[in-house]
C-alpha cells in the first residue's frame, strides 16, 4: 500500500489493529530474514494508543502513527544500540538522536532497531556480528549494506519506513536490492547528532519508504539545522509538496543527463533498463545529453583513503574504557588490543589498521590529504553538469 493511503486508512481506522497486524507478520517472518536486531515493542504499543487518541481528535502528527524502523547505529533512549557489532550488545542509549526526537515529535511509532554491517562496515549485511540479513524479495540472496534490516524490514512490510545512514551507498545500495526507496541526503541537511560516526566528513542519515511520498515526508521530518550538529543548514524546503505537485508534463523540456562512465563494466540486464527507461523520459520530452564525468575513475581509491582514515579515528572512544566490553591485560595498550581483538570483526580491525597507517605522519600529507583535494576535483564535475542539467541519471548498482 502507498505511504499516503496507509496516512489515510489510520486516520479512519484503527491504528492498534494495523499495529499489531505488522507485529504478527514480524513474529512470522524476521527469523529467517533477520532484520531487526532488537524490538521495542512495549514501547511501540504504548505510543500506538496515545497516537490513536490523538487521531480520534484530529491532533495528530505528520508521522500520523505510521511504523518505523531504525538503523542499529542510531541512539534511541533506553534502547539497545549496537552497532552490529559484540563490542556494544549490552549497551543502552541514554539519550534520543536529534531525527528520533524529530520523528517522536510527529508521532511516528518506532518499532526496532535494525540489523546493519558491523559499524556499517560492509555492503552486502553479511558482516553484522548478530547474522546477516536476509533478502525478502528472495532469501537466497543479500540484502545489501550497511543499513541491511532499514531496507529489509520496509520491504517485508515489516516497517512502513525506515531510517538509515549512508557514506559510500549504505542506504542506497540496500534500497535497491530490496526494491524500496532509499536516499542519501545532501551532507548537513540532517542532524548527525546521536548517530555513531564511521567518517564524519562524508556519512548522513536518511530515509527509506516504499514510495517517494514516504521519502519525502520522512525528509520534512527529519531535515534541518540542529545546534548540536554544526554543519547542518536550514530546511525551508518541502519535499512532500514537490512530490504531490509532480505532473508528467513537468518532464517537458528537462534537460537531463547520464554519464558514459556509469556504464562501464556493469551487468547488460541493468545497463538495457537504464537505456530504456531514458528512451521513455526522452519520448516525453525530456532533452537527454551523454556527459563525462572524466575523474569518476577515481572515486573508489579516494572513498577507501577518507572513510578508512576517519574510520579509524571514530574507533578510538571503543576501547574498553570508554565503550566497548572491557578484556584486561598486562598494560593498557594490551588491554585495548584484548578488547578489540575478542570484540570486532575482521573487516572492522581491518579498516582501523589501515586507517591508522594512513594518517600516521609520514604518510598522512601523501594520501589523505591528497584525497580529500581529490574529492574535490569529483565534486567539481559534479557541479559542472548541473550547472547546465536538470537531473543526472544512472545506475545504483553494477549488479542484479
Amino acid at each position: 500500500m502507498f505511504t499516503k493511503d496507509l496516512i489515510e486508512n489510520l486516520s479512519c481506522g484503527s491504528l492498534e489493529e494495523q499495529f499489531h497486524k505488522k507485529i504478527e507478520t514480524i513474529q512470522k517472518k524476521d527469523n529467517e530474514i533477520n532484520s531487526f536486531i532488537t524490538l521495542c515493542l512495549e514501547d511501540a504499543e504504548k505510543s500506538s494508543k496515545i497516537i490513536q487518541k490523538k487521531i480520534n481528535d484530529g491532533s495528530q502528527g505528520r508521522l500520523s502513527g505510521l511504523i518505523i524502523s531504525i538503523k542499529d547505529n542510531i541512539a534511541v533512549s533506553n534502547i539497545r544500540m549496537t552497532c552490529g557489532s559484540k563490542a556494544l550488545e549490552n549497551y543502552i542509549a541514554p539519550y534520543d538522536a536529534t531525527i528520533i526526537n524529530s520523528i517522536k515529535k510527529e508521532d511516528g511509532i518506532i518499532i526496532g532497531k535494525c540489523n546493519m554491517d558491523e559499524f556499517a562496515c560492509g555492503s552486502d549485511g553479511t558482516s553484522s556480528y548478530f547474522g546477516l540479513t536476509k533478502n525478502p524479495r528472495n532469501v537466497d540472496y543479500v540484502s545489501g549494506g550497511s543499513s541491511s534490516g532499514s531496507a529489509a524490514s520496509v520491504a517485508a512490510d515489516f516497517a512502513d519506513l525506515s531510517v538509515g545512514s549512508d557514506t559510500g551507498g549504505s542506504i542506497r545500495c540496500p534500497a535497491s536490492f530490496c526494491g524500496v526507496y532509499g536516499l542519501k541526503p545532501s551532507y548537513g541537511l540532517v542532524s548527525r547528532y546521536g548517530v555513531s560516526d564511521m567518517a564524519m566528513s562524508m556519512e548522513g542519515p536518511g530515509p527509506f519508504a516504499k514510495d517517494t511520498y514516504g521519502i519525502a515526508l520522512l525528509l520534512d521530518v527529519i531535515a534541518g539545522k540542529d545546534p548540536r550538529d554544526t554543519m547542518t543548514v536550514d530546511s525551508n524546503n518541502s519535499y512532500l509538496s514537490v512530490v504531490e505537485n509532480y505532473r508528467y508534463e513537468n518532464i517537458k523540456n528537462m534537460k537531463i543527463a547520464y554519464a558514459k562512465e556509469f556504464f562501464e563494466g556493469i551487468d547488460e540486464k541493468i545497463k538495457n533498463i537504464i537505456l530504456d527507461k531514458i528512451g521513455i523520459l526522452e519520448s516525453q520530452g525530456a532533452k537527454i545529453e551523454q556527459v563525462s564525468l572524466p575523474n569518476i575513475k577515481y572515486v573508489i581509491p579516494i572513498y577507501y583513503l577518507i572513510v578508512f582514515s576517519e574510520f579509524s579515528s571514530a574507533m578510538s572512544k571503543f576501547d574498553g574504557f570508554k565503550y566497548g566490553n572491557y578484556i584486561p591485560g598486562q598494560d593498557i595498550v594490551e588491554a585495548v588490543s584484548n578488547t578489540r581483538e575478542s570484540s570486532m570483526g575482521t573487516e572492522v580491525k581491518r579498516r582501523i589498521l589501515l586507517g591508522t597507517f594512513i594518517t600516521m605522519e609520514e604518510f598522512r600529507g601523501r594520501w589523505y590529504t591528497k584525497a580529500l583535494k581529490a574529492r574535490s576535483a569529483i565534486k567539481e564535475d559534479f557541479e559542472r553538469i548541473f550547472k547546465t542539467h536538470d537531473l543526472l541519471i544512472g545506475p545504483t548498482m553494477p549488479m542484479l
